[in-house]
């Protein structure tokens, strides 16, 4: 069976909506933050040394990254989540995983990082700048694309809005209302999953 280790409030999302999409049995072991620093608790790190989330095991193994994670467990549970791998939809399948944790996310993770420091009195100078131009570029490319777009490939779920999924509705908080009208449509879609819903009900208990 699949054990998901799972912390609240992180990219371990992902695979929990995934696992629940798929139907496929799975335990979850859950770790909560913790409520002064928000960091993960360090008994994430007997399971991996990085004690980071998600972690799950199969087979007798330890896998750490939620890319991986994804396209493990997709191929080997859920392939009707990807495209044809002789196809040409399946490198735009690979490109927009490897976009969520690569273009995506450092934009993304800089706005969070920003405004901790900003709250705390850190008068930022170039990576202020810097973030605000790259979380533009990065978001307005992605809402030119998903114009007439209700998923990432193929217009089905797949594999690849699993993984930008937690990334856009993060980024919500940083865009401006009416901004970004095809990002929040293609947001208000992934929640609109049952398994989502399923999935973000699981998280919160």
């Amino acid at each position: 069976m699949i054990k998901l280790h799972h912390l609240n409030a992180s990219r371990s999302i992902r695979i929990l909506w995934l696992l629940e999409e798929i139907g496929q049995p799975y335990e979850l072991i859950k770790y909560q933050r913790d409520e002064k620093t928000h960091l993960a608790p360090a008994s994430l790190k007997a399971m991996h040394p990085l004690g980071k989330s998600p972690v799950i095991e199969l087979d007798g193994k330890v896998i750490a990254e939620s890319g991986a994670m994804m396209e493990i467990l997709i191929k080997r549970f859920a392939p009707h989540l990807a495209p044809d791998e002789d196809s040409a939809e399946y490198i735009d399948y690979l490109t927009w995983i490897h976009f969520s944790e690569s273009s995506a996310m450092l934009p993304f993770l800089l706005k969070v990082f920003n405004e901790f420091e900003i709250k705390s009195g850190t008068d930022l100078k170039f990576l202020e700048d810097y973030a605000g131009a790259e979380f533009d570029k990065v978001f307005s490319y992605l809402d030119d694309y998903l114009k007439d777009r209700r998923f990432l490939v193929e217009d089905r779920l797949t594999g690849a809005d699993f993984m930008l999924g937690f990334v856009v509705k993060g980024a919500l908080n940083w865009l401006k209302p009416g901004s970004k009208l095809h990002i929040e449509r293609y947001v208000r879609n992934l929640e609109n999953q049952n398994s989502y819903i399923r999935a973000l009900r699981i998280d919160a208990n």
